[in-house]
């Protein structure tokens, strides 16, 4: 089992997150999956879809299981509550030690009427967080550009960087340093048909090429107009979903460790990620581990 906290002197070691968990949304977590990807090695459950901080799925699925870590990935900032959160992480830390980590950011301008100085925005939530008691190392931050990485470095356990790539993952890790938590998600298709792999990558890909913080984000990586132009090109595509067989996603994820990366959480794209995930897992483990 990769998972389990561990305590280092001087502050608090990642091995708890695993090597690699699993990205996805929080609607489609439950029970049963959440068991099976503990057995299968998965170090931890990351939740998209901006989850509520007081989801009643996350104690059920800390129930369900020994000793996987679940982090919202993420809550939004705009839709719950600073107080709301800290409660709900106060209550999960006190059943579950170590194995809730709160993941928050301040989502995207196009989804959210509200969204106006995000970066204040951030930092009050974290200022209401610690008025509460949340820990430092029981939150980290969604970040891409620099100043947030910074503020991801000084006031939580580190950065939770989303459509990325290994380029990214370096610069992240020289503005956050050796002690930050920096665990990235990347997209898989385990599908050895590039045609057909790019389809179902581009399918979901695609839609990010909508918000501003990604695709502006990527141009700093060296994709210009004719990539990030949606649906999105085969170049894009390939640098954001591993596809091929389970050796070569696990190549292409190993890429985001060598640059820096704690933690690798990987979403599964096609119709059935979870047969994919039992597939991957010893390859990963192997490549990862």
């Amino acid at each position: 089992m990769l998972a389990g906290v561990v305590w280092l002197l001087g502050g608090m070691g990642f091995d708890h997150l695993g090597k690699f968990g699993v990205w996805q949304h929080y609607s489609q977590a439950g029970a049963s999956s959440a068991r099976e990807l503990e057995e299968l090695g998965y170090g931890t459950v990351w939740l998209g879809g901006s989850p509520p901080a007081d989801w009643e799925g996350y104690e059920q699925l800390l129930a369900a299981t020994e000793s996987l870590v679940v982090a919202p990935s993420i809550v939004n900032v705009w839709a719950s509550a600073p107080e709301t959160a800290a409660e709900s992480f106060l209550r999960l830390e006190e059943k579950f030690p170590g194995r809730f980590l709160l993941g928050i950011g301040a989502g995207h301008r196009e989804h959210t009427d509200a969204y106006t100085k995000p970066y204040d925005a951030l930092t009050h939530y974290l200022d209401v967080l610690d008025a509460r008691g949340v820990p430092q190392h029981g939150r980290a931050l969604a970040a891409l550009g620099p100043r947030v990485a910074r503020l991801a470095r000084d006031r939580s356990a580190g950065a939770l960087p989303y459509l990325t790539v290994p380029e990214h993952t370096a610069e992240l890790r020289g503005i956050l340093g050796p002690e930050a938590l920096l665990a990235v998600e990347h997209k898989v298709v385990l599908d050895t048909d590039a045609v057909r792999a790019r389809g179902v990558g581009r399918e979901r890909a695609g839609f990010y090429l909508g918000l501003t913080n990604y695709v502006n984000n990527l141009r700093r990586f060296d994709f210009d107009d004719a990539d990030l132009t949606e649906p999105g090109s085969d170049r894009f595509v390939d640098a954001v979903v591993a596809h091929g067989s389970a050796t070569q996603i696990a190549e292409r994820l190993a890429e985001h460790a060598r640059a820096g990366a704690d933690h690798v959480a990987v979403q599964v794209l096609g119709d059935d990620p979870q047969a994919a995930l039992r597939t991957l897992a010893p390859i990963l483990a192997q490549h990862l581990g």
